[in-house]
């Protein structure tokens, strides 16, 4: 039998299996509640199916103990420790690694013959435009709904402590990638659990192994929650508002809309993380810019107002009777917010990172830690700032995407329609990078089989046109659940390389500061 003939073969046998799969997930949410069976429209079906299963696994990953009166989800104390722990283990890189980090951005030190596929700075846009996404306007608009304006606070705290976490894991990734004959790289936690964990630990090469698949198992279920559904549903309600509501000509019609996002991104994730790495080189700055100048002129034509808005944040931040939960409730639901945005601790932007050309891995941690701050300091304040100002989250009627388009509507009376371009982007942004992130994970089980790597983005790609049909409740729940247990897997391994890692960081930074490693400019 020929090599193509094979690949042919393996190609039917993939997509019969899937068929299989879906025909049995699909069976399975018909009979999962009774509502089902009463609804009327597709969307309605598969949102009274979905609905118990989503809150069943949400309520699963988010087992909580009560703590002044609030919810506090175990899985946030394991991505607080974490920011705390690896922020001390490497004496502030967050702050001290700021600057070289920057350079690196730049330029100051590429290696265009080294091994790996995209620049620093591909590497880095195509990470970002990841996590700067729909959390950055919708998970806001939640967090200060739930949380009130002193979750903006701590939202900029997590994202600080996540600038830590993304330096170890991205690093991590890059010292364990699979480097292929063909050029191109695979690199993740699922190699630095695997490989990494085999070589310094021989004893726990077994257990090593059953956290690179859990992880793997996970980033793939988490691609298509996060990456895929829940980014197709928020745009599909903006335009929808915009439209009408449910009397627009785009009600009831969400599979349609995610059957046009999900082409749009087919014709950039099937081209790879080069395709991907040169796309979001261009897209990333360019609507991070114009959301940026948009925050920055509402609250320019309410700056009286902003003292007022700030002495809110902070008051909400430390008042114990600001919100329902008092300060430990603000804390939740900004670390909450945050770590959905940013991603820091679950591992997934390591897997970017890692296809980066460079021979010292310690670079793309620097660069790494450039993107909570992008995502969550810079970004997300943004956001805040502008509902916090316009006062919007205290009357209510309005959640995710839909308030953060009210508030800036209170100044720029066209500007929801910006929003929907805006939105869209960030969505597109978000999804052709997680299709990546779960295809890499998808060919990991396979044992970097591109048959697999290829049949999971279709299926990554169908699912938004199912996310197009589901409300906001069950999307974030389901999203939530998904992103945040691969956070379990990771960490354990991070833990246990931070020796070896911190011998590599050290090693690095000696050599730069004797002028070992210099700058490529003139």
């Amino acid at each position: 039998m020929t090599a193509t003939t094979c690949t042919i073969a393996r190609l039917l046998a993939w997509i019969l299996t899937m068929h299989r799969l879906m025909t049995l997930i699909f069976l399975l949410l018909a009979t999962a509640t009774a509502s089902a069976q009463e609804a009327t429209s597709i969307d309605q079906r598969i949102e009274a199916a979905v609905a118990p299963i989503s809150q069943a696994v949400s309520n699963f990953i988010f087992y909580a103990v009560t703590v002044n009166g609030a919810e506090l989800p175990l899985i946030l104390v394991w991505l607080i420790a974490a920011g705390v722990i690896i922020t001390l283990y490497f004496k502030f890189v967050n702050v001290r690694g700021f600057v070289h980090g920057f350079r690196l951005i730049r330029g100051d030190y590429a290696e265009k013959t080294g091994p790996g596929e995209v620049s620093h700075f591909q590497a880095l846009t195509s990470a970002v435009s990841g996590t700067v996404g729909l959390g950055n306007i919708a998970g806001v608009a939640v967090a200060i709904t739930l949380g009130g304006p002193g979750a903006t606070f701590w939202m900029i705290l997590a994202g600080v402590l996540g600038m830590s976490t993304k330096f170890a894991e991205c690093t991590l990734g890059v010292m364990y990638r699979l480097e292929k004959a063909d050029g191109t790289v695979s690199g993740g936690p699922m190699y630095y659990l695997s490989r990494g964990i085999g070589e310094n630990y021989p004893q726990l090469r077994k257990f090593g192994w059953f956290l690179a698949i859990v992880f793997a198992v996970c980033a793939m279920a988490g691609a298509i929650g996060a990456g895929s559904m829940f980014q197709a549903n928020q745009a599909y309600s903006q335009f929808l508002n915009i439209t009408g509501g449910a009397e627009g000509p785009l009600a009831g019609r969400g599979w349609l809309f995610g059957l046009v996002i999900a082409t749009l991104a087919g014709v950039v994730v099937i081209g790879g993380i080069t395709r991907i790495g040169a796309v979001t080189a261009k897209l990333v700055p360019g609507m991070a810019a114009i959301y940026i100048v948009a925050c920055l002129f509402v609250i320019g034509s309410h700056f009286s107002h902003l003292p007022e808005a700030i002495g809110a944040i902070m008051t909400g931040a430390f008042n114990p009777e600001a919100v329902s939960g008092g300060l430990i409730g603000a804390l939740i639901v900004g670390f909450r917010r945050a770590a959905f945005s940013n991603e820091a601790g679950l591992g997934s932007a390591a897997i970017a990172h890692s296809a980066v050309k460079t021979r010292e891995p310690v670079t793309e941690g620097y660069v790494a830690l450039w993107e909570p701050f992008i995502d969550t300091v810079v970004i997300c304040t943004m956001t805040a700032l502008v509902i916090v100002i316009s006062k919007e989250y205290v009357g209510g009627g309005a959640d995710g995407v839909q308030l953060t388009s009210n508030a800036f509507a209170g100044a720029i009376s066209w500007f929801p329609y910006l929003l929907a371009f805006v939105v869209f982007l960030f969505a597109f942004s978000t999804m052709i990078t997680w299709a990546y992130y779960g295809a890499k994970a998808a060919s990991f089980l396979a044992r970097e089989s591109k048959v697999v790597l290829y049949g999971f983005k279709f299926f990554y790609l169908a699912m938004a046109v199912v996310g197009c049909t589901m409300n906001l409740k069950s999307i974030v729940d389901i999203a939530d659940a998904l992103l945040f247990i691969m956070a379990i897997p990771n960490l354990i391994g991070v833990y246990l390389l931070l020796p070896v890692l911190r011998k590599a960081v050290d090693s690095y930074d000696r050599r730069v500061a004797s002028g070992e490693i210099q700058s490529s400019r003139v």
